[in-house]
């Protein structure tokens, strides 16, 4: 597999950008701008799992895909919320903690192709339902 943009971008950030209270910061911003989105405009059940906040019955305008992840916060529709999405959302999670304002950049360079973008890959590409689980 080739070395993707991002990647190599990740690799010349100064240490003080990742895993440190500049990135922390970041995704606090995120999480809060998650929460108000979430409150704002989910008509179903809000929820703690783990350490995810989980914000059911968006309008589907209101997030990408199936759902999206913002700092702490899984935003999503009517789809239903089991371990392996939680798993999946809660690497996110760990993605924007890592690199807080820098990961929408980041991920947006990997494009929006799931299979080939480096933080889906990382998450579960099962467990975030892009491909079937494979059968024990």
């Amino acid at each position: 597999m080739t070395d993707s943009i991002s990647r190599r971008i990740e690799r010349r950030l100064p240490p003080v950008l990742l895993d440190s209270p500049l990135s922390a910061i970041g995704f606090l911003y995120a999480t809060v701008v998650g929460m108000v989105w979430g409150f704002l405009w989910s008509t179903g059940p809000v929820e703690r799992r783990g350490r995810l906040w989980v914000f059911r019955g968006m309008p589907a305008w209101a997030f990408p895909r199936g759902g999206v992840c913002m700092g702490a916060c899984y935003l999503t529709g009517t789809l239903p919320v089991d371990a392996g999405i939680v798993r999946h959302e809660s690497i996110h999670a760990a993605q924007w903690r890592r690199f807080g304002f820098l990961m929408p950049l980041l991920y947006a360079l990997e494009g929006r192709d799931a299979l080939r973008n480096r933080f889906e890959v990382h998450a579960g590409l099962a467990d975030g339902r892009y491909v079937p689980r494979r059968r024990r």
